[in-house]
């Protein structure tokens, strides 16, 4: 490679850099933390870590990708890129819930269901990129000349960190499955998943516990623990005290829901329930909440003596956590107990009931903002078609430009569900913005030059904001509570649409149909007269007197 070549060939620095001996370590650093650190010791000092070595050989990583994708760009400029970039979108992430968001869409993509978090504790390992920059700033001394060298770098090094920074652990969410007893000792089994196909269905898909201590304290099962808790019957929907028989409980399938009996079951009353309006606020707080009534709800129970006396109920509710009724005859939400076993997932306690605030519900944010702007877009669709074919008596535009719109509204549909919600992100960014709102552009923009006054426009657009701001009302009072189901603040919604749509019929005869194509709003002027003709002089040769 001549000298002229190296200059112009940043490859050759930002390699060096790749594979500088602290960037190497970050890499070893990244891989071993994220496989073998978290998952033995999972808490504050490895999530810490992890962050320390991503940013660390990210920088470099940039840099490199940079270089190969412009060759010609100088090693000093793809450094300062790749620094600003991997410093800007981590502070950026980490402090923003959007964002994470976003994040974790597009890490689902590259790398299966994962999970972001937005976490402002992380910034204070922002302080690696000095590391970085140091590493770069010794390697830039040493660029790999040699064709040979460069591309066993490129083969050895540059996949591993591809890879490792792309990977992150799979995100799972606990799953409280079951409640039994063994040899009168209290049992429960806990599942895990992320999305609508990898939820549990029954107490085999988890890992059991047992706790000897009357549900104080909880160890994993021993294998042949495992093996006669599978044995047993399941669903378990009912049991009586053992110090009472006359005393029952049973759970309502679909609900998050406790009956108790008093006289062995021949009349039930609610001991415990959430109301399923406030489930269902509940429930979609929570990431990728899915089937509601499916997953937020009670599952089985166990009634247990206790040494001290009495007896204490134990339910698993699902994605809800475990419910647990002392001999005091309280009810108290505990979330998850079981915390031994699959250490990659994430334990929390359920989230509080009273919440109701937009701001723990982001997505729901989110797909109400989308709605409230299809909606919009649809009633300006309309009011465009309209006056197209009162200006030039087609209908196809209103047909074709309905087909996206149509598809558009399927799958903000579908998100709605909230099945899986790190797909939002893609779905959003290259379906529902394209297909939704460009159709009503392209029609506002034909009926314009179709005829459409300038009245006619500034009247559409009353209609677009008018439509957009009364959808936007029911809501937001969704987020809030009122109205607490979807349902109902979905067809309110829909519903306010109409104003919109009967000023997009009325305006329609706004349009001009005398007007030119294309010379919409222009001063019309009559035809000019062509000018008499200039009379022809003869130059004729006067003759000298």
């Amino acid at each position: 490679m001549t000298g002229l070549e190296a200059r112009h060939d940043g490859a050759s620095t930002t390699l060096s850099w790749l594979c500088h001996p602290t960037t190497l370590l970050a890499l070893v650093l990244l891989v071993v933390n994220d496989h073998v650190l978290k998952p033995a010791f999972p808490g504050l000092l490895t999530g810490k870590l992890s962050d320390v070595a991503g940013l660390v050989l990210a920088p470099p990583l940039v840099a490199v990708l940079l270089t190969l994708l412009v060759p010609r760009l100088p090693a000093r400029i793809a450094a300062v890129a790749g620094l600003v970039a991997v410093g800007a979108g981590f502070a950026v992430v980490k402090s923003s819930g959007y964002a994470a968001e976003l994040a974790s869409s597009a890490w689902t993509v590259l790398a299966g269901p994962s999970l972001v978090r937005a976490d402002w504790t992380d910034l204070l390992t922002v302080p690696a990129l000095g590391l970085a920059w140091w590493s770069w700033t010794r390697a830039r001394e040493r660029p790999v000349r040699q064709r040979a060298a460069r591309l066993a770098r490129m083969l050895v090094v540059l996949p591993p960190a591809v890879l490792a920074v792309a990977a992150t652990s799979a995100v799972y969410y606990p799953y409280a499955v079951g409640a039994t007893t063994l040899d009168g000792k209290p049992a429960i089994s806990v599942g895990s998943g992320y999305s609508m196909s990898d939820w549990p269905t029954s107490p085999l898909d988890g890992e059991w516990a047992v706790s000897d201590s009357g549900a104080a304290t909880w160890r994993a099962a021993t294998e042949d623990e495992k093996q006669r808790l599978n044995n047993q019957d399941s669903p378990r929907k009912q049991a009586c005290a053992p110090d009472d028989s006359r005393r029952c409980y049973r759970v309502v399938t679909g609900h998050l829901r406790v009956e108790q009996s008093d006289d062995a079951g021949v009349t039930w009353r609610v001991a415990w329930e959430v109301p399923d309006g406030q489930r269902e606020a509940l429930a979609r707080r929570s990431p990728n909440p899915g089937d509601i009534g499916r997953h937020f709800a009670s599952r089985e129970l166990v009634v247990y003596p206790l040494a001290s006396g009495g007896h204490e109920v134990l339910v698993a509710n699902g994605r809800d956590g475990f419910l647990r009724r002392p001999p005091d005859g309280g009810w108290q939400r505990d979330g998850f107990l079981f915390e031994e076993g699959r250490t990659a997932i994430h334990w929390e306690d359920p989230p509080s009931l009273d919440g109701s605030s937009p701001g723990n519900r982001q997505m729901d944010l989110l797909l109400a903002v989308l709605l409230a702007l299809t909606l919009g877009a649809t009633v300006t669709l309309v009011a465009s078609a309209l006056a197209i074919r009162r200006a030039v008596g087609e209908n196809s535009w209103g047909i074709v430009g309905s087909l996206p719109m149509l598809l558009a509204g399927l799958v903000l549909t579908a998100l709605w569900q909230r099945s899986d919600d790190f797909l939002a992100g893609p779905f959003v960014l290259f379906a529902i913005l394209p297909l939704g709102i460009l159709p009503a552009i392209v029609l506002s923009v034909r009926a314009w030059y179709a005829g459409a006054t300038a009245r006619w426009f500034g009247w559409m657009l009353g209609g677009l904001a008018l439509t957009v701001l009364l959808t936007g009302v029911p809501l937001i009072g969704w987020l809030y509570g009122n109205p607490p189901q979807t349902r109902w603040a979905v067809s309110l919604a829909l519903l306010a649409t109409v104003p919109g749509l009967l000023l997009a019929v009325r305006i329609s005869g706004l349009v001009d149909r005398t007007l030119p194509r294309g010379r919409r709003n222009r001063p019309y002027y009559l035809p000019t007269p062509p000018y008499p003709p200039y009379p022809v002089q003869s130059h004729q040769q006067v003759p000298p007197h």
